[in-house]
């Protein structure tokens, strides 16, 4: 089905990938992939978590080293595994999860590596200059000399941006670019991408929102299990053929059936929490979790969800309000009691709390049970229960990976968060906090994690999910609520309010008017 166009377009071709095969153990990550990039082009890199797309962008950055094939840039070849000649060729990388130094100023991370540890100084006046003209170019504005810990999740992403850029990147890859960014901040850089383009960039996008890709790449190419399967120019396809390439199916979303709402299972009682950082706190907020209910919190990032997971996870304790679950308050609210308690909690960040990095897959999928049974007993583990719960985890939400000995960093990121879903959703919690459950998904893996969320409400769940795509949350909540600046919403029954009037919530102006009111 693959197909090729470059004899409709006479811009000069800046990358080859000549087949190229790598295997990590008895897992083939790619197989015998090529594909090439033209000059000024935007190319989208599609697959299911696990088909080998970071692997083959890892090999072309020169992180890792093909088992058979080569990379030409610019018609050279490459040196296998050396990311500075890859660099010094002119390709960028942005990754999935930011590699930034939180303590130093933008200037220090922007420079970080590209003068001699033997040189003493920088000359701050040329570099700050340079990074004022690329930020003005390309409409990255940030500032130098921000400490990056301070920044937006958007900041932080235009500053990867301009890393790459001030390498003089010609080639520039982005690792699911979006995926923490909120709907403005993704429209922002879609904006610089294009504007970028023009001047001759030339960019590999790879992501699981299928709307993006419609919206900024040139051509599609799909990985399926390690294979190229498909290249198609965008205008000739609609999200839905996209989908059915993915998978090697049809894709379709789960029904969501009226709920049939339950007794509050966890309420929390007019609670305020500090703020954190530059996060705001929650303030003198009030909501109910009812059994067989999922309820939806819509939010621009940063704006108190931490803090709601945090408390509901045990992490932190309101400094007034109270937490009641089934009418019993809870004053010393901690993570062991929640867990005791069937809080089931699938984070945010599964690289910093909901994974150990070196830990393997049996390891990480008992984290939070291996003192319980059937994993423990008088204080001695039964890796062999252990090691067959994991198995059932990952042979039931398709964990792509070697085995349950594997360990998890060496997992795509989909697949980690699959291993997390497993791990929460097999042990039957009561009550379910879903933060960004399926940040990094593919499409067909969406869907499944949907249909298991609302079968666990089906089952009497208490489901609170939390999530900045507002597509998601009006698709699966049965109520939802809007949280600005710790303030939240009152409860908006399923299909009630448009997008656009949510988005006056999330703007804070849904809260002012209601103040005006009151007043």
């Amino acid at each position: 089905m693959a197909k090729q166009d470059d004899a409709r377009d006479d811009r000069p071709i800046v990358l080859r990938l000549n087949q190229i095969t790598k295997s990590f153990g008895k897992l083939i990550a790619n197989d015998a992939v090529s594909l090439s990039l033209r000059r000024g082009e935007v190319i989208a890199l599609l697959g299911e978590n696990g088909a080998g797309k970071t692997t083959l962008m890892n090999i072309l950055f020169g992180q890792y080293t093909a088992d058979s094939g080569s990379v030409e840039v610019f018609a050279q070849t490459m040196p296998p595994g050396n990311p500075r000649a890859a660099l010094d060729a002119g390709v960028g990388m942005v990754h999935q999860h930011f590699t930034l130094a939180d303590h130093m100023t933008v200037l220090e991370n922007v420079t970080l590596g590209t003068h001699s540890l033997w040189k003493t100084s920088l000359d701050k006046v040329k570099t700050r200059a340079k990074i004022i003209r690329l930020a003005d170019e390309f409409h990255l504005q940030v500032d130098p000399d921000a400490i990056v810990g301070t920044l937006t999740v958007g900041e932080r992403q235009r500053v990867e941006i301009l890393k790459a850029l001030y390498r003089d990147a010609r080639i520039l890859i982005l690792d699911e670019p979006t995926a923490v960014l909120t709907p403005q901040e993704t429209d922002d850089l879609f904006q610089t991408l294009r504007e970028a383009v023009d001047l001759g960039l030339s960019i590999i996008f790879i992501s699981h929102k299928l709307h993006e890709v419609m919206a900024i790449s040139d051509r599609v190419l799909i990985l399926r299990h390690g294979k190229l399967v498909a290249q198609e120019r965008t205008r000739d396809v609609d999200k839905h053929q996209l989908a059915a390439l993915m998978v090697g199916s049809e894709v379709t979303a789960p029904k969501v059936a009226p709920a049939t709402p339950g007794p509050a299972l966890m309420s929390l009682a007019r609670v305020s929490t500090p703020d954190q950082g530059n996060a705001p706190g929650l303030k003198d907020l009030t909501l109910d979790l009812r059994a067989g209910q999922i309820t939806g919190l819509a939010g621009v990032s940063g704006n108190g969800q931490a803090a709601l997971a945090d408390l509901i996870g045990g992490l932190i304790q309101p400094d007034t309000g109270t937490l009641t679950l089934k009418d019993t308050p809870h004053p010393n609210w901690t993570p062991r009691e929640a867990v005791h308690s069937g809080v089931g909690r699938i984070p945010e960040d599964r690289h910093k709390t909901g994974t150990i990095a070196e830990f393997d897959l049996t390891e990480n999928a008992i984290l939070e049970t291996y003192r319980d049974a059937p994993f423990s007993r008088r204080g001695w583990m039964n890796w062999g229960r252990a090691e067959a719960f994991t198995r059932e985890v990952i042979d039931t939400y398709d964990v792509r990976c070697p085995g349950p000995g594997t360990r998890i960093r060496l997992l795509s990121g989909g697949n980690m968060q699959k291993l997390i879903l497993g791990r929460v959703l097999e042990s039957g919690p009561q009550i379910i906090l879903a933060n960004q459950p399926v940040r990094g998904l593919d499409i067909g893996a969406v869907n499944y994690v949907h249909s298991r969320l609302l079968d666990a409400r089906d089952k009497g769940a208490a489901v609170l999910l939390i999530s900045e795509d507002l597509d998601e949350i009006m698709a699966l909540s049965d109520v939802i609520h809007v949280i600005s600046e710790g303030r939240l919403s009152p409860e908006f029954p399923r299909g009630t309010m448009t997008p656009a009037e949510l988005g006056v919530w999330m703007a804070g102006h849904g809260f002012d008017a209601e103040q005006a009111h009151a007043s």
